[in-house]
């Protein structure tokens, strides 16, 4: 069931103005773009010479910067410090119309910054703190976004293991949320080993989800899809599940049951740097302005086709999204 450029319009209208509160690791995708024409006499490895830098929000920042650019009214709550970086990155958000919220904490902005040498990665340099000096107490937080923890349509984490996200922390947050009915999603990282229930969302990838259902993935076995739905269902009560499956598209599943896989929609794959991003973003918007699992997943399917097809960090626009599913395969 492919989705027409009217039925995409129809959602973009219904989405356009949702209140959407982003909680998760911040950081700042810093990306240095050059050429290599010669070897350094020093070692061998190519001497770079660089054209230009740029700078975008990532990590669960840009998963705001997606809400944000398919037209709903996303919040972000991470640490952003009192650095050049922090500082940055709340620029470009307020200029993005994603109000940015900073989050307690002691460590230095997150950044990661990519070497691209002729639309090719060359290597990536991570700067971060011990994840201890990310984390927030629950208490403090859910003092510091009660307003918008009320006022939010939908609430997402996007969790990258760097240490802002606890399990007193999603539980008081998912309480807090519940209790008003707000829409409760979860982008996963199992190595953060978070104990969650209740949600209405969980979207881990095909390798994360194996391991939250503590199941070893063979290279030679098909995908047990049945049995880590079921597991996953058992363990966390989780009611709408969507695993990624990267070339495969997505596998569909609602209380711990399989309905579908749909295939990908990505005809031109550059980059697939904050695919993700893009996927937990479309999936909880859809699902929040009334969509099924099946047009949701279709949606943000569609979105992360259009981001895979652009180098770096990215993010869809509602045009960019209508022309693409107009476009016959």
């Amino acid at each position: 069931m492919a989705l027409s450029p009217a039925r995409i319009r129809s959602l973009l209208d219904k989405i356009s103005g949702l209140r959407v509160l982003v909680i998760g690791d911040v950081m700042l995708d810093h990306y240095v773009w050059g050429d290599a024409t010669r070897i350094s006499p020093e070692a061998p490895v190519p001497v770079v010479e660089i054209k230009r830098d740029t700078y975008t929000p990532g990590g669960a920042a840009n998963v705001a910067l997606n809400c944000s650019s398919l037209g709903a009214k996303p919040t972000i709550a991470g640490f952003m410090g009192e650095d050049e970086a922090g500082r940055r990155i709340r620029g470009i958000l307020k200029a993005s119309g994603v109000k940015p919220i900073s989050t307690t904490g002691t460590g230095t902005t997150i950044i990661k910054t990519r070497v691209i040498l002729q639309h090719q990665q060359l290597c990536r340099l991570d700067r971060e703190g011990p994840p201890a000096s990310y984390r927030m107490e629950a208490k403090a937080a859910l003092k510091r976004l009660a307003a918008e923890i009320a006022e939010a349509d939908a609430l997402i984490f996007s969790d990258y293991a760097k240490g802002l996200l606890t399990d007193d922390l999603v539980a008081a947050i998912t309480a807090r949320a519940r209790a008003k009915a707000t829409f409760v999603a979860l982008d996963p990282k199992p190595r953060n080993a978070l104990r969650f229930r209740d949600l209405d969302l969980l979207t881990p990838n095909r390798r994360e989800a194996a391991q939250l259902a503590g199941i070893e993935l063979s290279s030679h076995e098909p995908f047990p899809a049945e049995e880590i739905c079921q597991r996953i269902h058992q363990r966390y009560q989780v009611r709408n599940l969507v695993i990624t499956l990267s070339e495969d598209g997505m596998l569909l599943s609602r209380d711990g049951h399989v309905l579908k896989q749909i295939p990908t929609a990505a005809r031109e794959v550059f980059d697939v740097s904050g695919a993700g991003d893009t996927s937990i973003a479309g999936l909880v918007l859809a699902l929040a302005a009334g969509a099924d699992l099946e047009t949701a997943a279709h949606f943000a399917n569609a979105a992360a086709g259009v981001v895979v097809g652009k180098l770096g960090t990215a993010t869809v626009t509602p045009a960019e999204l209508i022309a693409y599913v107009a476009r016959k395969p």
